[in-house]
């Protein structure tokens, strides 16, 4: 009996023993795969993709480390709960930064605007010549050139004033007393010859062949080319205006609220016109500016036009003298578009000759602005827009808004934001790439 019962439990053992191996080969079988895939790893170098190995090291042609060669199918998905979350950073931005709401409310501050000192245009003469004909002696040099009334400018040839002189020379020798020695002589007059002059052709019976032409006011001499673009007050590539608080501080730069004056200061530059140029009847050669009364020009943001009203007293000073404070009286506000820019031109008259042309002067226009207000730390400016980041869930979206003034380091939105959440630092949020290669993008498309 005991014999009996070492029998069995050597065959259960035995059995034991055998249901234990077959599953270990099971086991080693079904791990085969995964073993020959770890085993069929290649390695390619980054720079060099034609050298492949079968394990980590070094790349024989410039030496970098290997990486694992990427294996169709073995790619990670990606959690559909992450998607919303994995967009360009000029569609979103994911960040813990703090959020600030706008602040509402009205603003007075004083806004510097730059300008010029020039001629009144009111004040300036033209000189014309009244024959076609060829210039043969020119004594003006160069612009702004000091001229009196009377004063000899140019002589001009003119085949017209030799015929006219001609006649009247023909009429005058066969009869002294024909009524039409008169209609010769104003013609001869009106053809820009001087009454001396025609009697000195009576007298003497030669023609003259040149005509003279004098100055018609006292002042300074422009030729007509340079005039044409001269005295335009105009707003600066990157306009700047600086904008302080009514007494309370200082103020920040403002790329919004107005623009400076880059108006041309009378410069000594050489006249177009030439000894030997032709020249035709009526052509306005000059102008002659006088510097009885002068004028300033304020150039500024048309967003601010409509806080300056005509006969408003306005207070301005020379950079180089703060001290020494002017007041004058707006005679003029003008909309001016000039090379794709926009802005108002405030002129005002000045009634002495205590300044001087060119001379760059400072006026303080108060202006009160209401609306919603961000600091300027929250607004990016882009140039051709203004850019923040508005709270949308768990993520900051880019919007585009709309700016009017600057005051006391806030920024006044032409728009309403008071619902929106915003980061409170723009410069931080932004990929500069992003928004520069998006904004070439939108240009080539238009």
């Amino acid at each position: 009996m005991k014999k009996n019962s070492i029998a069995k439990l050597v065959a259960l053992l035995f059995v034991s023993i055998l249901l234990l191996t077959a599953c270990n080969k099971k086991t080693e079988h079904n791990n085969k795969p995964s073993h020959q895939h770890v085993t069929n790893q290649e390695y390619i170098c980054p720079m060099h993709p034609e050298v492949i190995q079968d394990k980590p090291g070094s790349c024989p042609i410039c030496g970098m480390e290997l990486v694992p060669r990427h294996t169709p199918g073995t790619e990670t998905a990606i959690d559909s709960s992450l998607k919303h979350l994995l967009k360009p950073v000029n569609e979103q931005v994911v960040s813990n930064i703090s959020v600030i709401k706008p602040q509402g409310g009205t603003k007075i501050f004083s806004l510097q605007v730059q300008g010029i000192i020039t001629y009144d245009t009111r004040e300036q003469t033209s000189i014309a010549s009244r024959v076609s004909g060829r210039i043969e002696r020119l004594l003006i040099k160069y612009n702004y050139q000091p001229v009196k009334k009377g004063q000899l400018i140019m002589e001009i040839y003119s085949p017209d004033l030799a015929a006219a002189q001609r006649e009247l020379l023909f009429i005058y020798q066969s009869d002294a007393n024909n009524p039409m020695l008169q209609k010769a002589k104003e013609r001869l007059y009106l053809l820009g010859m001087q009454q001396k002059q025609i009697q000195q052709v009576l007298k003497t019976g030669k023609i003259s062949y040149r005509i003279p032409v004098y100055s018609n006011a006292t002042g300074y001499i422009l030729d007509n080319t340079a005039a044409g673009n001269s005295f335009t007050a105009a707003p600066a590539a990157s306009p700047q205006s600086i904008v302080s608080d009514d007494g309370m501080g200082a103020m920040g730069s403002s790329g919004n609220a107005a623009s400076n004056s880059s108006a041309s200061s009378p410069a000594v530059s050489a006249i177009m016109l030439r000894e030997g140029q032709y020249i035709g009847a009526g052509q306005s050669l000059f102008t002659i500016y006088t510097n009885k009364n002068l004028i300033a020009e304020f150039a500024f943001d048309p967003s601010v036009s409509p806080q300056v009203k005509k006969g408003q007293k306005l207070v301005f000073y020379e950079p180089s003298d703060k001290q020494t404070v002017y007041t004058g009286t707006v005679g003029l506000i003008q909309p001016v578009f000039k090379e794709g820019t926009n802005f108002t031109v405030a002129r005002i008259y000045l009634q002495d000759n205590k300044f001087q042309t060119g001379k760059l002067v400072t006026a303080t226009i108060p202006i009160v602005s209401k609306g919603w207000w961000l600091p300027q730390s929250a607004v990016l400016d882009l140039g051709n827009k203004s850019i923040v980041f508005k709270r949308e869930k768990d993520v900051f979206v880019p919007r585009e808004v709309k700016t009017k003034n600057n005051a006391d380091g806030m920024v006044l939105i032409d728009q309403d934001i008071s619902d929106w959440g915003i980061a409170s630092n723009a410069a931080y949020m932004i990929d500069s790439e992003s928004f520069i290669k998006i904004a070439s993008e939108n240009k080539l498309k238009n």
